[in-house]
This record gives C-alpha cells, structure tokens and sequence, in this order.
C-alpha cells in the first residue's frame, strides 16, 4: 500500500517541481504534517509560528502538551523565530508562508540559517505558494509540505497530502517514511491519479489564479468599505520585500479584506456575493469566500471583520464587479 505505481509517478513529478530528493503522499496534509511531528521525541522543541492553518495549531497545541514536546508559537518574523530556538532541544522550526489567514511573509532563507545553526531543521508549508512561486528546498529548508487537497490538485475533488525532502537518507525523513506506512496515512490510487491530473495544469491554474489576486487587491484597496487588504503583492505589505525575493511569477491566490463595518459588514458582503462562493477551502478554480472567525469558532484570534478570499480563474473584471455589487449591497443594509 506504501509502493503503489500509481502514487509513484505523483510523488515523483511533485519532487522535481520542489527540486527534491523525494516525495511523499498522505490521505491528507493534516497526516503529512502530523507523520513530521510524530518523527520527534519526548522532551524535543518546536519553534512554529501562531498565525499558521488553524486546525494545524490546535492539533500542535494537544499532541506537544500530552507527548511532553516543548512547543512555542511566535509571531511569523524572522527574527522571532530565531530568538524562540533553544540551542539543544530544538528540533523542529515550522514556517507556513504565506501564513493563513492573514498572509504574512517569513524569510525562508533567514530562518533555515537560524535553525540549522542551532541543528533544527526547518520545515516549510507552502501550500499557498506552491511550487510555482516558490521553492523552499532552495532557500534552506529542509522539508515542504502541501495540504495537496489545494492548488496542487486544484479542483476541489481530493483530499490530500504531501511532503518533499531535500535530502531522503536522512534518519529523520526514514522516520517520517516509517510513521507513513505504520499509521496506514497512505493516499489512495485513484486520489494518487487525480491529483497527478491536477498537477498537469498546475501552472496554468496558479498563474490566472495568481494573477486576477493581485488585480483583485490593487482594485479594493482604497475602497471606503474596506479597512485593509492582506495580500504580499501589494507594496504596502509589511513582508512585500521578502516576498518580491522568494516568491517569482506572482504572489499566490489567496487575500484578505478588513471590512470597515466590523463584523456585521463582514458577513452581509460574504452573504451578498455571487461568483464569489461561500465555502472553506481553497487553491482551486473556483473563486471562495468565507468569513474566518466565524470558521475557527470562538477561540479563534483572526479579527472578525475579517473576510478571505480565494480566487479562482474566473474573468477577474467579473469577480472585482462581484465584490463591488457585495460591498454596496452591504452598505445599503
């Protein structure tokens, strides 16, 4: 079940587009990150950043607490993170860039040499970015991972994870290799042949996707019912220099809007959209709106004016007058 020839030719093609060594598939990203997780011991660290893919962070939050691994959440800066690392009992540092909900930016690059001086290794879920815009195994890291359900499969129609190592001989990668096949987090074949169909279009759909984003964000900033905009391609983002280094041929699908009218404004806009469908995934070819608070539940620390997007490849001038029409329906209440 852990050779299939069906999965291979997925997990071969997914490696070269990382530059990797080797590739893994899961049954979903949650198993691939938790196989990573799981190949640690007792008593090790993890340095991760707090904004990150919010069922990712609670799961850490558990397992770390009742498998008595050290575990700090910082703020996704370089700097942070390096300054979280405990020289001697950390093992892992966990990047998520673009980070989610809220699209911040980490310098790839500057963490991998902050981990690897103190010998952590750095793993990097580049979901939103995907291979296409960047390749962390080229700025240092040590390991990607892909919830694959998203862009790499693009149509909404798997669930899927993925991993690539830099360097698969490694005692670490055979202990990720080993929790794979002994937890059984296996992809199916047909899950396998899908996404492989996916990932054939993967630079077509990333770049349309990737590109409408950009317009999307350039046209609503400004706009008197929009607070903020929280997309790394806009010059006014705080990682923006850090994203034009790492990031090439665009700055990935997903944005945020900060609503002027607080939450109510938030949700009556997400409500009043058409093209823009209310849903919870994303990366795929259809264009998604949601309201993430509202997602995460009551715990959750993304502000509740908060509404993000995932762009599709949709006609970008029908989805900018999808969102005009929402944001003046939502005035009007």
């Amino acid at each position: 079940r852990d050779d299939s020839p069906t999965n291979r030719p997925a997990e071969d093609l997914l490696a070269r587009l990382e530059g990797g060594g080797e590739a893994l598939l899961f049954a979903s990203g949650m198993a691939a990150a938790a196989a990573v997780v799981q190949a640690l011991r007792p008593g090790d660290h993890i340095v991760a950043q707090r904004a990150m893919y919010w069922g990712l962070r609670a799961w850490l939050e558990d397992f770390c607490a009742r498998w008595h691994i050290g575990l700090d959440l910082v703020v996704p800066d370089a700097g942070e993170l390096r300054a979280a690392i405990r020289p001697g009992s950390t093992r892992l540092v966990w990047v998520e860039t673009p980070s989610n909900p809220t699209w911040e930016v980490v310098d790839i690059a500057a963490v991998a040499e902050a981990a690897h001086t103190h010998g952590a290794r750095l793993v990097v879920d580049s979901t939103v970015a995907t291979p296409v815009h960047t390749q962390p195994l080229a700025l240092g890291a040590d390991v990607v991972m892909h919830s694959a359900s998203k862009a790499l499969n693009g149509h909404s129609d798997v669930v899927a994870g993925a991993l690539v190592a830099a360097d698969p001989e490694t005692d670490f990668w055979r202990q990720i290799r080993d929790n794979r096949k002994e937890g059984g987090a296996i992809l199916g074949p047909f899950e396998a042949w899908l996404l492989l169909r996916g990932m054939r279009t993967l630079f077509l759909r990333v770049e349309q996707a990737s590109a409408n984003a950009r317009r999307i964000a350039q046209h609503v900033r400004g706009h008197p019912k929009v607070a903020a905009v929280l997309y790394p391609g806009l010059e006014s983002h705080p990682g923006h220099a850090v994203a034009v280094r790492q990031m090439h041929g665009g700055f990935g699908s997903m944005l945020s809007l900060r609503l002027a009218g607080g939450c109510t404004a938030a949700l009556a806009v997400a409500g009043a959209c058409r093209i823009f469908q209310r849903a919870t995934s994303l990366g795929g070819v259809e264009s998604l709106i949601e309201h993430r608070a509202t997602i995460e539940g009551p715990d959750s620390p993304v502000p509740d004016d908060l509404l993000r997007l995932s762009v599709g490849i949709e006609d970008a001038a029908d989805l900018i007058a999808d969102l005009e029409r929402a944001l003046d329906a939502a005035g009007r209440r």
